[in-house]
């Protein structure tokens, strides 16, 4: 009896590590130990613009840009992102319309409407930070998406420091993620494709 409880324990705790490693590597937050405003802590310094780029809950992903802007991180917001409906106006169109409907100004947006996939968002945006001069930025994608999207951003760019800040909690991902197959499937698909970015293939969003 006692052998069978220590499995089960055992068990639980490796499952526990399991779920933790890989939430933890597919979300980093690089200012996870920063406070909610910039500061002169190492790595807590204002960026000169927060990238945002569509995909999933697209919502909850601008809303985070919109509270980072607020609180003093950049003052410049990229949105990137083509239409997923092509009869209507891009995600980056309607991702900027959310930023302005919540007080951002226009002129304190730029928005990326070619993108159809993760790599084709940091192809495109990487040219506009280049051309505009910006060295340092913020991005912000869903937790499942942010390990992807960084190295996408990486590997086309060593002269711009690029700070991952995932949303942590949207309707396609939270702490339970693992109670559902959706969970699972999502990371798994997350977890391939950042290992394909990561040895320097790119793939569909």
């Amino acid at each position: 009896m006692k052998h069978a409880v220590k499995f089960i324990i055992g068990g639980i705790v490796l499952f526990s590590l399991i779920v933790w490693a890989i939430a933890s590597w597919l979300g980093p937050d690089d200012l996870s130990g920063c406070q909610t405003r910039p500061t002169d802590k190492k790595g807590c310094a204002a960026a000169q613009a927060i990238v945002v780029v569509s995909g999933g809950d697209t919502t909850a992903r601008t809303e985070e840009a919109i509270k980072l802007y607020r609180n003093g991180w950049a003052a410049i917001i990229i949105f990137s992102g083509a239409a997923a409906d092509k009869t209507g106006p891009s995600n980056a169109e309607s991702m900027r319309a959310q930023a302005i409907s919540e007080g951002i100004p226009i002129g304190n947006t730029v928005i990326e409407t070619a993108s159809e996939t993760t790599d084709q968002n940091a192809e495109n945006t990487v040219k506009i930070l280049k051309d505009n001069d910006i060295t340092s930025v913020i991005l912000v994608t869903s937790a499942y998406h942010e390990r992807r999207a960084l190295l996408e951003f990486q590997k086309r760019t060593a002269s711009i420091t690029i700070r991952a800040h995932p949303v942590r909690e949207d309707k396609d991902w939270n702490r339970f993620w693992f109670l559902s197959p959706f969970g699972w499937s999502l990371a798994g698909s997350e977890l391939v494709k950042s290992f394909i970015a990561a040895a320097g293939g790119a793939q569909a969003q």
